[in-house]
């Protein structure tokens, strides 16, 4: 019978850490999609003014860090790259004119960037040119071309979505029937649920959406999304930054339903606002082919080595020195504290909810009424809004899951000038601890700082302060393991260097506190206080050459162990005297156990 704690349930979770809620699966919500549509033009290689990079440059920059930020946080979603407007044509049959199908929908890996590196700069577009060239354009052909590569996947897709990267706002020149065609298509891709989104760059004489784009890429999902900008991009972190917002497809960790009371549910998605980034576990590879290691557990008998059943199996738990054996499907009831769902229990005023009652990052609970219908959540957001109340709810995440406490703290909708969405219309929910988590801490009693003291430590503190951003200051332990990677993939000389910004900047910090840190040590420490003078104490020199010094045997007479023996005093002396006694006298000892060692020394002395 296997232990309690040896046995693994192939449902059982643990809900109390958060990279369990980051993971997806895959296999439940299938796997996003992702397809870049850049124009190979002439228009697209022309130089920007002050030899800023050309629009196709910049384009293959941005797919490149798509690529390696899919290739880290999600490497099961499937990427392609397209060029449309060239003189050859590389696709399935040749059937579409003017589409170079660079890479195919697939994986994400250390070729594809390497190849994407090959388009960048200079020669990067020596090589486009001589690969590609630059010919007629067909958006239709193009957009018909994307739709093959999405039916020809035999994946489960959960999200499509096709970026048009260009600098053109008229792709055919005002030839109406071309217009037509892509217009078709761009319908066709979006009733099959393909998002078509426009990247377009900036050009001499600004950048029309109106004239042809405005009828080609999809409306917004939802009213987070800002849909199609007006203003293109000129810069390269404004693309990326556009891309970025564009990629990712927002996935709820969780859909339940929230009740409120009797027969009163609503329906809700759990969203993580905010998860620590940590190393990716390890993966085991076989010596021959680097292909991952699969394990697979199984139970045979001792006696027999007959394989077991699930079923010959049971569990033990031991109980005052009883075995407690328990059926499967009774250890299956006692895991089960509730069905998964949020359960309101009662409100409180928010000054009640303390700071120290964060455990962790909160996530956040948005509406998802097309599941069920019927009381909305939002009167009872706007009701805790007003009353300046949080509720207390018992969330249980997935089935076998502890339950946790939340507290469901109100936010508002706010927006920008432009009508913006900032912060959307839901509850944060705060994560409380047990009566168990909070413990009482003796704190050391420690000297009380003076007047002055604290004065001067203000003025260094308003010396010292600045703004804050969190997305300023990157894990340099991280950073420095992806960068090591990616030299490894792409068989660098060397990795690229990491700036290590938690580092503080001793000079700056120098340049702005002046004589501020000396007046502060003067006020706290004495005038002979030096921090480094410290130092750690010397070994005496070793009379033998490079050797330390050794203490002296101790040598003891027959008669003065023969004395212990009478008085039984052998349990007083240490191991190496007891040792030095045997070796002395010539007991052989068959261990070096301190009793072995007495019970040697006394046979040998009472004979």
């Amino acid at each position: 019978m296997a232990q309690w704690n040896d046995y693994h349930h192939e449902d059982e979770d643990v809900d109390g850490e958060e990279r369990d809620e980051s993971g997806v699966d895959y296999k439940s919500t299938g796997r996003d999609s992702l397809v870049f549509l850049v124009d190979a033009s002439k228009e697209m290689f022309i130089m920007g003014e002050d030899e800023e990079p050309s629009p196709f440059d910049m384009t293959m920059q941005c797919v490149r860090s798509v690529y390696t930020s899919k290739i880290i946080s999600s490497d099961k979603d499937l990427v392609a790259l397209v060029f449309y407007g060239t003189e050859q044509s590389k696709n399935p049959r040749n059937s579409f004119k003017h589409v170079y199908i660079y890479h195919d929908l697939d994986l994400p890996g250390a070729r594809r960037v390497q190849d994407v590196d090959g388009l960048r700069g200079e020669k990067g577009a020596q090589v486009a040119g001589e690969t590609m060239g630059s010919g007629n354009t067909n958006l239709g052909e193009a957009l018909w071309c994307c739709s093959n590569l999405y039916s020809d996947i035999k994946l489960r897709l959960s999200h499509k979505r096709l970026m048009i990267f260009t600098c053109r706002d008229t792709p055919h020149g005002g030839d109406s029937e071309r217009d037509r065609q892509a217009r078709t298509k761009a319908s066709d891709l979006k009733e099959t649920g393909v998002v078509i989104d426009l990247m377009h760059l900036m050009k001499p004489g600004g950048f029309d959406v109106s004239l042809f784009f405005c009828d080609v890429v999809s409306p917004p999902e939802d009213e987070a999304e800002l849909g199609l900008q007006m203003e293109p991009c000129g810069k390269l972190e404004d693309l990326q930054k556009r891309v970025r917002a564009k990629e990712m497809k927002k996935r709820s960790v969780a859909r339940l339903n929230l009740c409120l009371g009797e027969g009163m549910n609503v329906a809700v998605g759990v969203y993580i606002t905010a998860l620590q980034a940590r190393k990716p576990n390890a993966i085991k590879l076989y010596r021959d082919n680097n292909e991952p290691v699969r394990t697979k557990t199984r139970l045979y008998h001792t006696q027999t080595g007959s394989l077991l059943l699930p079923s010959d199996t049971k569990r033990v738990q031991v109980y005052a020195g009883r075995q407690i054996v328990m059926e499967k499907d009774e250890v299956d009831v006692i895991k089960k504290f509730s069905d998964p769902g949020l359960e309101l229990i009662g409100f409180k005023p928010m000054e009640r909810l303390k700071l120290h009652h964060h455990l962790r990052s909160a996530v956040f609970i948005y509406p998802e009424e097309e599941m069920v219908t019927g009381v909305s959540i939002l009167t009872l957001l706007r009701r805790c809004s007003v009353r300046n109340v949080f509720a207390l709810c018992k969330y249980t995440r997935i089935r076998n899951s502890p339950p946790r406490f939340l507290a469901l703290v109100p936010q508002k909708e706010e927006v920008d000038d432009g009508q913006a969405q900032i912060a959307a219309p839901g509850f944060h929910g705060i994560f409380l601890p047990y009566a168990d988590d909070i413990r009482t801490l003796d704190t050391p009693q420690l000297p009380t700082a003076s007047e002055s003291q604290v004065d001067k430590m203000k003025e260094i503190v308003h010396k010292l302060r600045f703004k804050y951003r969190s997305d300023a200051f990157e894990n340099p332990v991280l950073q420095q393991h992806y960068r090591n990677l990616e030299a490894l993939a792409l068989d660098l000389m060397a990795p690229e260097h990491i700036e290590d910004l938690t580092m503080p900047n001793v000079n700056m910090i120098d340049q702005r506190l002046g004589s501020l840190a000396q007046e502060f040590r003067d006020l706290v420490y004495p005038a002979d206080y030096n921090p480094e003078g410290k130092t750690a104490p010397k070994r005496k020199p070793a009379e033998a050459a490079g050797g330390t010094e050794k203490k002296p045997k101790v040598e003891m007479s027959e008669d003065e162990l023969r004395g212990h023996v009478q008085k039984g005093n052998l349990g007083k002396l240490t191991v190496p005297v007891l040792k030095d006694a045997c070796k002395q006298f010539g007991v052989k000892v068959t261990g070096t156990k301190k009793q072995e060692l007495i019970d040697a020394l006394t046979a040998q002395l009472t004979k």
